[in-house]
């Protein structure tokens, strides 16, 4: 942030851009804080939005950091429930992207073909294979 060329607004939100049909060359801007809104003679705009993760529906049934984001075992999206698999923004607070999301997505539904086929083989050496599907928890995509 120490570049001349650089200028963080804080508490400022973007209200409309503004061009000549080809170009940005102006956006109004306003004050978050007191409302005020004025015109920014700009050549280019990089826009950062706050992300909250939507885990309200299990904050209370799986562990979560204080952001609200599911924690899951560092290089799996395994959550703190077995059989209970996390995937994109609900636990990816670094990049928060689509294209990462549908790659920790695929993540998830390999570890839930993995389990299942645990689940499957144990209930094999245990005598229980009929109705194994029944025995096993409905899983669910959170991502």
């Amino acid at each position: 942030m120490s570049n001349p060329k650089i200028t963080v607004l804080w508490n400022t939100v973007a209200v409309e851009c503004r061009g000549d049909g080809d170009l940005l060359n102006n956006l109004r801007i306003k004050s978050v804080l007191n409302g005020d809104e004025r015109d920014l003679p700009v050549n280019g705009l990089f826009y950062a939005i706050g992300h909250e993760p939507a885990t309200a529906l299990v904050r209370n049934q799986l562990q979560t950091d204080e952001d609200g984001y599911i924690v899951t075992v560092p290089g799996s999206a395994q959550t703190s429930v077995k059989g209970v698999f996390a995937a994109g923004d609900v636990q990816d607070r670094r990049y928060r992207q689509a294209i990462t999301s549908a790659g920790s997505g695929c993540m998830a539904a390999l570890e839930v073909e993995r389990l299942l086929a645990e689940e499957e083989e144990d209930s094999r050496e245990d005598g229980s294979a009929q109705g194994i599907l029944k025995s096993i928890p409905s899983y669910r995509y959170l991502g």
